[in-house]
């Protein structure tokens, strides 16, 4: 074992922290929750006498992550006069008197593999931090949560002190980004990558092929990407240097290449390979197109295998994803020769067809090295057991795949794209609380992938759209099950999401100078206090509201928009808090804070509306807030005078609720509405709510307004 050790000259900046520097972190705001932690009394310095030393076999991944840390403490306030390389220590004394210790046992794998070792134990004592792992990811992640451990407190940074035995719930914790329906270069990438290593996900998902393009350089068949990609595709030099550089950070890369559907790209050059005739061009718009390769043709076999084979040397996982999903068989089916073919070989419908294609297609995979991974739609009898299911399904046909034999991650209920709740996805678990899966079958469970399918996100929107929220799904899939309490995920969350913006990403960043660009050089703030309060429409509403291609700006306010309300959230919890307790004057003082400010707030946005063309839409929006608002008001007042509010009175508020949450041409929703609904519904009813005390109305209202749904 080689020891090394260097001594870095720090010295405390002359500004502690910067305005764009992540936050100081408090000892509960680690994310992910490690698997055990134990708190300890007091705190080791990070300051001009700190030295680290390191001790295992050579790694590059080592010295790269150190260095990466450097940038960050760096942020936090020490400084460093130089980023010294690491070397050897002049004596073993000198690991003794280290600030930070990092020993690692194994070198690491020439290509990370799934289920290498990602386990550590962090020490930190007054004196010494040692992180110790088998391996260099271990120290990876171990050096992640050291980075957040720190903390800046009078000037000073400082590490409490804490016992930390680490390891992954699940092996693989992927994050998808579908880069060929709307382009994203690679700076948005590599920083996508920084944010994932930050919350210890360790696969890349590259969905590098789509009707909407072919991104990525062939050299063996040039005219896949030169006539499928617009000139927007990622060149071999990229694609490596995307892998070392997610390599550096713990992650592995799995590319995709979608097919025998989603393949409009593949045929605009080779038109031959397409189960109708051509010609065919890149398509502009979303859904599933009939478009499909003919299984039949050895030719389609023929290119695959010299296509396949050049992606294999290019991309050193074990993991190759082959797509196979959404595949309407109409061209196959209005071919008389692919039907002959059926027949033939006692194919009876499109599904033995794909199979047949899958089967073929396994073997060229295999015999390249690879295994494969598919949607739902590859399982099937007649394949082979060790190919992965991704299901997009949901956890009932996860394990419906472990049962059969199949390894499988979850992809269903971590669609970022779907501008859900950070709770919904953070409670979706590949294997769910009171899962009947024998264990034999759950280690068939590798864990779930975070999609981001790219129909409604451009380079400047993704960030927002990917995270914090990515983040939440990080920590279910790292994090022991028992870990599920949504407030406090939500309070670490927004440390972390203040720490990702070290990275370069731009998801909070972002949010103002987009609300500016649609109200010129008039006063943002308004507009802000509205855009703070709504989400864009939920699952695929986008899309039914107006056609959009892919070349539709992706600039209105729905893009602006975060798709969580973190202000309408905590008014919730207001809410909810306020109904638990009884409608006492100084609990809904700041809720009537909130409310009288929405209300007034249409006054200043109406004339810069009127000279905004562009923010226009959200004068509905506007109007409905100060509605709701008022109703707000006036359900507290009720509740302040401690009878029920005139039936009328209560008629008319769930009307105008009613209106303001119907659909609207701008694909907002109000996101307070619901917490509103609550009061006034309290208010209508205080009479019979009173007997039964506070703490049951805030349940009683939920039932009312979420009644339970009947099983069928």
């Amino acid at each position: 074992m080689r020891t090394l050790l260097v001594v870095l000259p720090v010295l405390l900046a002359g500004t502690a922290v910067h305005a764009q520097a992540p936050a100081a972190s408090g000892p509960a705001d680690l994310m992910p929750v490690p698997a055990e932690v134990v708190w300890q009394k007091g705190q080791v310095p990070l300051d001009a006498k700190m030295t680290v030393a390191t001790r295992g076999p050579a790694d590059p991944r080592v010295t790269a992550a150190w260095e990466r840390a450097l940038g960050r403490l760096r942020a936090l306030g020490v400084g460093t006069a130089k980023a010294a390389p690491l070397a050897p220590p002049s004596s073993m004394k000198d690991e003794r008197k280290a600030t930070l210790v990092l020993r690692w046992q194994n070198a690491g794998l020439p290509v990370q593999a799934l289920g290498e070792d990602e386990s550590y134990t962090l020490t930190v004592t007054p004196r010494q931090a040692v992180l110790e792992a088998g391996t260099p990811l271990g120290i990876l992640w171990g050096l992640e949560t050291f980075l957040q451990l720190a903390r800046v407190e009078g000037g000073a940074v400082h590490v409490p002190a804490v016992v930390i035995k680490d390891r992954p719930r699940f092996p693989w914790r992927g994050l998808m980004i579908d880069v060929a329906r709307h382009w994203q270069p690679i700076e948005v990438i590599k920083r996508t990558l920084d944010g994932m290593s930050s919350v210890k996900m360790n696969v890349f998902h590259w969905h590098l092929t789509e009707d909407q393009g072919f991104r990525v350089e062939s050299k063996r068949y040039p005219k896949l990407h030169e006539r499928g990609s617009d000139g927007k595709y990622f060149t071999q030099e990229q694609v490596k240097d995307v892998v070392a550089y997610a390599r550096d950070r713990g992650i592995r890369v799995m590319p995709e290449f979608d097919m025998p559907g989603h393949t409009t790209s593949w045929l605009v050059g080779h038109p031959e390979l397409a189960s109708a005739p051509g010609p065919f061009q890149i398509a502009r718009t979303w859904g599933i197109f009939d478009d499909a390769l003919d299984p039949t043709r050895e030719e389609v076999y023929t290119l695959l295998d010299g296509f396949l084979g050049e992606m294999a040397a290019l991309f050193p996982d074990a993991y190759m994803h082959i797509g196979g999903d959404e595949v309407n068989g109409r061209s196959w089916n209005q071919n008389p020769r692919i039907q002959e073919f059926m027949y033939q070989h006692r194919l009876r419908d499109d599904h033995d067809l794909q199979a047949s294609f899958n089967k073929r297609l396994y073997e060229i995979v295999t015999r390249h090295g690879k295994r494969v991974v598919g949607w739902d739609e590859v399982l099937h009898p007649d394949l082979p057991r060790d190919i992965v299911v991704e299901s997009w399904r949901g956890p009932e046909a996860l394990a419906q795949a472990a049962r059969l034999g199949y390894d499988g991650m979850l992809a269903n209920g971590y669609y970022l794209d779907l501008n859900l709740s950070t709770a919904s996805h953070y409670l979706s678990d590949p294997l769910p609380p009171g899962s009947d899966l024998p264990e034999e079958a759950r280690r068939h469970i590798l864990g779930g992938d975070a999609c981001m399918w790219s129909e409604m996100v451009t380079p400047e929107t993704i960030d927002s759209r990917l995270w914090p929220r990515a983040a939440a799904v990080a920590e279910r899939l790292w994090s022991p099950a028992t870990v599920r309490d949504v407030d406090d995920m939500h309070r670490r969350l927004e440390t972390e999401s203040q720490r990702l913006e070290a990275f370069g990403l731009n998801h909070r960043s972002g949010y103002v100078p987009m609300l500016q660009k649609l109200v010129g050089d008039a006063a943002v703030e308004p507009l802000g206090t509205l855009a703070d309060l709504v989400e864009p429409v939920k699952h695929y509403a986008r899309g039914q509201v107006r056609e959009y291609r892919s070349d539709t700006p992706l600039d209105r306010l729905v893009d602006a928009a975060r798709p969580e309300s973190e202000a309408a959230r905590r008014f919730r919890r207001q809410v909810d808090f306020y109904l638990k307790n009884g409608p006492d004057a100084a609990q809904a003082t700041d809720l009537r804070s909130s409310l009288a400010r929405w209300r007034d707030n249409h006054a200043a946005l109406e004339p810069i509306l009127d000279r905004s063309p562009r923010a226009a839409e959200a004068r509905v929006h506007s109007r409905d807030l100060t509605a709701v608002s008022r109703r707000g008001l006036e359900a507290l007042d009720h509740l302040a005078s401690g009878h029920s509010a005139p039936a009328a009175w209560g008629e008319e508020a769930r009307n105008d609720l009613a209106v303001a949450q119907k659909p609207s041409a701008s694909e907002l929703e109000l996101a307070v509405i619901p917490a509103v609904r609550k009061l006034v519904l309290a208010a209508a009813q205080l009479d019979q709510l009173a007997p039964m005390g506070p703490p049951a109305w805030n349940a009683l209202i939920e039932t009312q307004l979420n009644p339970p749904r009947r099983r069928e």
